[in-house]
């Protein structure tokens, strides 16, 4: 599988993809720096110049890995370069809930009441959908200098989509009070697992402050 970045910013048409036989057993080529850039707000950028054709994008991003340095890689079976990424490589747009005992999503109305049933599914801004779990868990850091939150969900392994801000308006929305290491806690509960949205329970998650480009 070629990447093709001679044309990755609109234009002709890419190769499709196909690797198959001595191709696919082939020394894959470390290409270094490719060049391209994701920005904080999701968008995909190469030579400087966006890249305007989402299934193009939904490709790169299919075969995007991160190294244990924190470093991100596009990979393929023949050949592997390093790309830059701001903050998170995807960004949560959209937020759905529904009952983990398989009565289908919920889109309104009063949130479960036993919301250790309930699930959180999450639609990046490449409409792949992860459903908050032990294996795609929800984090919050805070700026040591703002006090700002900074969500997070794992989409694959070792790779996040920032939570954007209307997304984390409704899980703190959703947030309720749990007693852990005998302190309360507010966070969200998902496929039975709790996530911790904020560990200092007497001040107000300051999710008004919070920086994001996504509306």
């Amino acid at each position: 599988m070629a990447l093709g970045m001679h044309d990755v910013t609109g234009g002709g048409k890419p190769a499709a993809p196909v690797v198959s036989g001595a191709l696919a057993r082939a020394p894959r080529t470390i290409c270094g720096d490719f060049h391209m850039r994701i920005a904080r707000d999701g968008s995909w950028h190469y030579q400087g110049s966006p890249i305007g054709r989402k299934e193009l994008v939904c490709l790169f991003a299919s075969v995007l890995k991160r190294e244990a340095d924190g470093s991100y890689w596009l990979e393929t079976p023949v050949e592997r370069g390093r790309i830059e990424v701001e903050d998170a490589p995807f960004v949560a747009v959209e937020l759905t809930w529904g009952h983990c005992c398989g009565e289908g999503a919920c889109d309104g109305g009063a949130p479960p009441k036993r919301r250790a049933r309930q699930c959180l599914t999450f639609r990046t801004n490449l409409d792949e959908m992860v459903t908050a779990d032990e294996n795609h868990p929800i984090r919050v850091e805070i700026d040591p200098v703002t006090r700002e939150p900074r969500p997070y969900v794992t989409v694959r392994p070792g790779l996040e989509a920032r939570i954007s801000r209307p997304v984390f308006y409704e899980l703190v929305a959703l947030a309720q009070p749990e007693t852990m290491d005998g302190r309360e806690v507010m966070g969200v509960w998902s496929q039975g697992v709790f996530f911790v949205i904020d560990d200092s329970p007497a001040e107000e998650v300051p999710v008004g402050e919070l920086d994001d480009e996504i509306a």
